[in-house]
């Protein structure tokens, strides 16, 4: 068994606009530390090992209780983990974000919340689903019991997000390099009122997204599909030095890095992932 595990697993159809994906984390080792990509929202359980620290784009320092809410990040974060680690956890899509949440996710931008302060009226479930998820012995086993959870969390909200959403991510996974004007066509909202919309639900502007959507999507193309950073200057990039930015940015690796020696968090996030190209959005398994 290695030394260090990443799982992934797709949600039921019902809660999959809730939910990108599933995962549980192991890593026995006495700390583990790597970089994360930029994300979607997540929701992690702790059920072993020490505290965690995050070092987030943005300068600050913060730290995960047991249960943590992170907040999209609109660049790489450092991790560091006291070890031996389990861990749970899954990805909110912005409309798992409306329904679960509720509050602008601009405000929480690179931050990290307790889970049991944020959901207090949650707490009983929330506390039932730690004590079953440290005596799981499987992902499949954490599956079923995190799915009802995030059916009491849910709660039937979010649906005026529906449509908005569609939109959005129609947009980011249409273009390589999306052109704000053209959600501006789709949606029918002013700039303003759509930059609003967008930082209420991914907790971030429209240009953000784009730049964020586009970085990722070229570091798996130039991880797992092999094309050449020249190749990806053409999509959406001025030169090459614009690409090794922005790719740094949200990734916290070189394109060089990337192809010659990715961290093992990155490994494991790409190659898990772009596994499930045509089973989940092309949002998630090809960014």
């Amino acid at each position: 068994m290695a030394e260090v595990e990443l799982d992934y697993a797709v949600p039921s159809e019902d809660i999959a606009e809730f939910v990108t994906l599933f995962y549980a984390f192991r890593a026995d080792v006495p700390v583990f530390e790597d970089v994360e990509r930029a994300d979607n929202a997540q929701l992690r359980f702790r059920l072993q090992g020490g505290g965690s620290t995050y070092s987030m784009a943005d300068g600050t320092v913060q730290y995960g209780t047991q249960i943590h809410l992170l907040g999209p990040t609109s660049g790489a974060t450092t991790v560091r983990m006291i070890g031996p680690i389990r861990g749970f956890g899954w990805g909110m899509t912005p409309r798992g974000w409306a329904a679960v949440v509720g509050v602008d996710a601009s405000a929480l931008l690179n931050r990290i919340v307790d889970a049991r302060e944020l959901f207090g009226d949650a707490l009983d479930a929330l506390d039932a689903a730690v004590a079953a998820l440290e005596q799981a012995p499987d992902l499949a086993a954490m599956v079923a019991i995190a799915e009802p959870l995030v059916r009491t969390l849910a709660r039937g909200r979010g649906r005026e997000a529906l449509i908005f959403a569609g939109l959005v991510d129609a947009w980011l996974e249409g273009e390589r390099s999306p052109d704000v004007e053209a959600l501006v066509i789709a949606t029918g909202l002013s700039r303003r009122q759509l930059e609003r919309r967008c930082k209420a639900l991914y907790g971030a502007p429209p240009k953000l997204l784009a730049r964020k959507f586009r970085a990722l999507r070229a570091a798996v193309a130039l991880y797992a599909d092999g094309v050449s950073p020249g190749d990806l200057v053409e999509q959406g990039f001025y030169d090459q030095s614009h690409l090794i930015r922005e790719i740094k940015q949200f990734t916290g690796l070189t394109p060089r890095q990337l192809k010659e020696q990715p961290g093992l968090l990155a490994q494991l996030t790409i190659d898990q992932r772009y596994a499930l190209h045509g089973v989940i959005s092309p949002l998630v398994s090809r960014t």
